[in-house]
């Protein structure tokens, strides 16, 4: 069956709202872990990961940085409009760069009473240490969303440094809480570096340095990549069938030097710590697999779409996929690649990288869910009653697992 016949209604489970934590655990590596292998579940906590995963291993972590995309700002005449910030619009070859502007960016946003701002007016935010004015206009109208032109004050700063001084944390709509103080330590892994984030790879959160020490004594490597999570993360699943639904794109980092390191490790057990990380590493396959075939490949636009893993004629293995790819960076003297990946796993799809997976537990009725559905089968009903049953906590301040293909 091609996943666009599948019907959402298939993947969901009953999760009342106080199963929902609300909060990060005191201690990160205290949370609950699920561990699924075999068709066995078995349950452990955190700091007792490594116990899991066999010597040798391979672990990917996402290193992208939650920015403070969330700004208030306000209306000429005294009331409040709020701005989400999602990502750089227009002529930015990719998120870093935008980040690193200075004066004025133009970005893609949502935005909150939108009906109450008036066409030609202009919003603003003042911020005190650093001093400065930040303004907003509306460029251009988007379907739900617009193109905001932000522009600041403070030719020292950059957009990066205004988000963090004027921003807050851009905390999930499902916990129904403004963001603390806090949430400013807690919803970033101890990783992150790349700024580029709305929401976190929240399968890094309960990484510490411990348990880093811990996988790093039992001989499992361990790198890095980076895929910017976007606003879309949390797109529900509006059509009855997949074939209606917009997969949301979202852009990927990933080093030369890493691609080698991952083909030098492709007959080990290579672990995504996060879905973030399980789409860039598939997403590279895809990639590289066009690559080999002959296919051009634009790295300006989204490098892989949502339905071209099920749709593609020819199909190269990986370490041959991994290695097009390495050439084609070298022949174009690129020291890393930077795309956009639209990739959509659901069941019917064939993992090509990855057999472990360490993830949170997802919405129901979530591109998410399909996800896992499509790593472990139909025992993804399983290890969310068993989750349900024995008191875990889910969603992004939440338990999770570690689930073996």
């Amino acid at each position: 069956m091609h996943p666009g016949e599948l019907q959402i209604a298939d993947y969901t489970y009953n999760l009342p709202d106080e199963r929902i934590a609300k909060y990060p655990l005191a201690e990160r590596d205290a949370s609950k872990l699920l561990v699924y292998k075999d068709g066995a579940v078995t349950e452990d906590h955190y700091r007792g990961i490594a116990e899991h995963i066999p010597a040798g291993s391979f672990m990917v972590f996402n290193q992208t940085k939650v920015v403070n995309a969330r700004l208030l700002f306000t209306k000429p005449s005294g009331g409040t409009i709020e701005v989400f910030c999602l990502s750089p619009a227009g002529r930015y070859a990719d998120i870093q760069t935008a980040m690193l502007q200075k004066g004025s960016v133009q970005w893609e946003c949502l935005v909150g009473g939108a009906g109450k701002w008036k066409h030609g007016m202009v919003l603003e935010l003042k911020h005190q240490v650093p001093d400065f004015v930040l303004s907003a206009k509306i460029v251009d109208r988007n379907t739900g969303s617009f193109v905001l032109e932000l522009a600041w004050d403070n030719p020292e700063l950059t957009f990066a440094e205004v988000l963090h001084f004027a921003g807050k944390v851009p905390l999930p709509p499902y916990l129904h809480r403004d963001a603390e103080k806090g949430d400013e330590e807690r919803y970033q892994t101890l990783f992150a570096k790349e700024e580029g984030s709305v929401a976190a790879p929240t399968a890094g959160l309960h990484f510490t340095d411990e348990i880093l020490q811990s996988l790093a004594a039992k001989n499992i490597d361990r790198g890095f990549v980076t895929l910017h999570v976007g606003a879309g993360t949390f797109k529900p699943v509006k059509s009855e069938t997949m074939a209606g639904h917009d997969m949301h794109a979202e852009w990927i980092e990933v080093s030369k030097d890493f691609i080698q390191q991952l083909k030098a490790h492709l007959h080990d057990n290579v672990v995504a710590v996060g879905t973030t990380s399980l789409r860039t590493l598939e997403s590279l396959y895809w990639i590289g697999n066009k690559i080999a075939n002959g296919v051009t490949v634009d790295l300006h636009g989204v490098a892989v779409d949502q339905w071209e893993p099920y749709e593609q004629s020819k199909e190269c293995n990986t370490s041959d996929s991994l290695a097009a790819l390495l050439a084609y960076l070298e022949t174009n003297k690129l020291n890393k690649l930077i795309t956009r990946t639209q990739i959509l796993m659901a069941p019917g799809y064939t993992f090509r990288v990855v057999n472990g997976l360490v993830t949170n537990f997802h919405q129901p009725q979530s591109t998410l869910l399909l996800l896992v559905s499509a790593f472990i089968g139909g025992d993804w009903r399983k290890v969310y009653e068993y989750a349900m049953e024995h008191d875990f906590r889910f969603l992004s301040y939440g338990d999770g697992s570690l689930l073996w293909r």
